[in-house]
């Protein structure tokens, strides 16, 4: 298999379809994924092709709104269980690899299921999985009875019902619905970490919070794993006289801790990472979709692998998890659908590549 790029510095990219090129790639090649895949009912990449109906229809498949700040962002007309398969105007059908677009949620946990099964493949023995999952509202008025997945081969049903109402106007709880499916499937699931976004986008809802977190699911392939909890201790600060530094002067941060469980002051310096991250987002000006924030997938990357480790990210979008790989000190493979990310990429690394000739050239 012939990647699409590699800058000979340890990025390679590899243009096509996540599930097919996983399947091509060696067994417990890489040591820890990090990633984010398309969320369902949320945009539509524009990897389309079709296949029938009128070759001069505007192909529609729910009046689809696009607009300037999120080229490709379903805002309305299209929701979660709009079936995106055939245009609406001329009956073309739709070839099409991307995800997100299924038509129900059902669909879309069990693609999930597929690429991950061959991401746990081709993991390590003590490798990791970060995965980023943002959740989705149902729609209309259908009636869910039961879902399926897929573990070790065997379709099984999840006794999940739901009421006369389907998911009309519910949070369908995507993340853990993918979590669950993952774990049945042989994942060891170890951490759900809250990403709180001080910065959310804006929402017009006058019935609920506005949504200002996404998950994290840390998940092992195996019950012992590499973790490195060193890598990404936070230093600490507190009210609490019985805990002092070294020299008796300053204190720590550890709420609710005294020296009484046989720790020492030098124990207090630092604490292990907890599970709610809080961080900006920070979208890359040149994509006209949501990208990781740098510094949401450094702790992964840190705690996940260790310098020259190789870091995969199957939906790489932006090239982010790449980048920052390589600032890190890490090998990184990208596998990205659409080809214009991919340029996107390129042009991140090649731009992290000057930057840091001229931090050596300032030195």
């Amino acid at each position: 298999m012939k990647p699409y790029y590699d800058d000979g510095d340890g990025i390679v990219i590899y243009h096509g379809d996540s599930l097919a090129t996983l399947r091509a790639m060696d067994s417990e090649s890489v040591q820890c994924c990090v990633t984010s895949p398309p969320y369902w009912g949320l945009r539509d990449y524009g990897t389309v092709k079709w296949k029938g109906g009128d070759s001069s229809c505007n192909h529609s498949v729910g009046n689809q709104v696009q607009d300037n700040k999120a080229i490709g962002a379903i805002t309305t007309g299209q929701r979660p269980g709009i079936d995106a398969s055939v245009c609406i105007k001329c009956g073309a059908i739709r070839i099409d690899s991307q995800l997100g677009l299924e038509k129900t949620h059902e669909e879309y946990v069990e693609k999930m299921v597929e690429v991950f099964h061959e991401v746990k493949r081709v993991l390590r023995g003590d490798g990791t999985l970060w995965l980023n999952l943002g959740d989705s509202y149902g729609s209309g008025q259908r009636k869910t009875q039961k879902s399926q997945t897929v573990a070790n081969g065997n379709r099984q049903d999840l006794p999940i019902k739901r009421g006369k109402q389907g998911f009309a106007k519910q949070l369908i709880g995507i993340p853990w619905l993918v979590a669950f499916a993952l774990q049945s499937d042989g994942w060891y699931l170890r951490s759900d970490i809250i990403w709180s976004k001080p910065n959310p986008m804006p929402e017009s809802v006058k019935d609920r919070p506005t949504k200002s977190h996404e998950y994290i699911f840390l998940m092992s392939k195996s019950k012992k794993y590499f973790y490195d909890a060193d890598a990404i201790k936070e230093p600490t600060v507190t009210s609490d006289a019985s805990v002092r530094d070294r020299d008796m002067t300053k204190l720590n941060n550890t709420p609710g801790r005294t020296r009484m469980g046989g720790l020492t002051v030098n124990n207090y310096n630092n604490r292990n990472k907890r599970s709610v991250w809080t961080v900006n987002t920070k979208p890359y000006k040149e994509a006209h979709f949501a990208t990781f924030p740098p510094d949401l997938i450094k702790p992964c990357i840190m705690a996940g692998s260790k310098k020259g480790d190789v870091v995969l990210d199957p939906f790489s979008g932006s090239g982010t998890t790449g980048y920052v790989s390589k600032e890190l000190n890490r090998k990184s493979v990208m596998i990205e659908l659409k080809e214009e990310y991919i340029q996107l990429q390129i042009d991140r690394s090649n731009q992290g590549v000057l930057s840091l000739k001229k931090k050596i050239r300032r030195k």
